[in-house]
């Protein structure tokens, strides 16, 4: 069955290249110009299918395959987005902004402990149902903009929360801001690891991290090696971040 754009559903769509260029298409010669109703009804049926395949399989999902899960033919994806990283900035923009959000409440919780663990403790929940958002923030590889710009609200921040509840005694004289984003990406990885058995397990071993973070009333165990630093955490989670498609 065609498209309301006229792609047929399952079939193949010329090449962007060669299609006419940008200012000869009339849907697309003036991006403030309002969507036709058809036309607006196939972007929110590709956000929405990209949503459900980025959540539940990651960023390396191709453009086909949203296609496929919105019902529209693969031109009609290009015509609305050029690329998956227009698409991905689209869909991941709002949930960007709630992650600097958790973050500044965090930041002005009058207990520094408190602050710092609903900090954790959100970002995990947070990550640990959304593959696609996960592989945004731990790779930067899609979207680079909306993640720059949020580790760029979120690093000071971070940085405050650890420094304030370091500062009470509430927290290991060790513990490093950087530790924090690594630990998390960690625990929603094991969430990955374990949705099919029990997708909540993360909250487990996020406990046991916590009273980790802890000096302890008898001392605790030195750790034995630093932290990474600011950019040798950039270039750990860029070297495993997946292929593009």
């Amino acid at each position: 069955m065609a498209s309301p754009e006229g792609d047929a559903g399952s079939g193949s769509a010329p090449h962007p290249a060669s299609w006419p260029a940008a200012g000869c298409r009339a849907d697309c010669a003036d991006p403030a110009r309002p969507l036709r109703r058809d036309a607006e009804r196939n972007r929110q049926r590709i956000l929405k299918a990209a949503s459900e395949v980025f959540t539940e399989c990651g960023l390396e999902v191709s453009l086909d395959e949203v296609a496929r899960q919105a019902g529209v033919g693969v031109g009609t994806v290009y015509r609305r987005f050029r690329t998956k990283e227009e698409l991905v900035e689209a869909l991941f923009v709002d949930r960007v902004e709630a992650i600097a959000a958790v973050a500044e409440r965090a930041a002005t919780e009058p207990d520094p402990w408190t602050g710092l663990v609903c900090f954790m403790e959100q970002m995990a929940e947070m990550l640990a149902g959304d593959l696609g958002l996960r592989q945004m923030l731990m790779f930067a590889t899609y979207g680079q903009d909306q993640v720059a710009y949020a580790r760029q609200r979120n690093a000071p921040l971070v940085e405050k929360l650890v420094e304030r509840a370091r500062a009470a005694g509430q927290v290991r004289p060790d513990l490093r801001a950087t530790d924090i984003p690594f630990i998390i990406f960690v625990l929603t990885e094991a969430a990955q690891i374990a949705r099919h058995a029990r997708a909540d397990l993360w909250r487990r071993y996020l406990a046991l991290i916590i009273d980790g973070m802890r000096p302890g009333r008898e001392g605790f165990t030195p750790l034995p090696v630093p932290a990474l630093l600011p950019d040798e955490l950039e270039k750990t989670l860029r070297q495993h971040a997946p292929r593009h498609r």
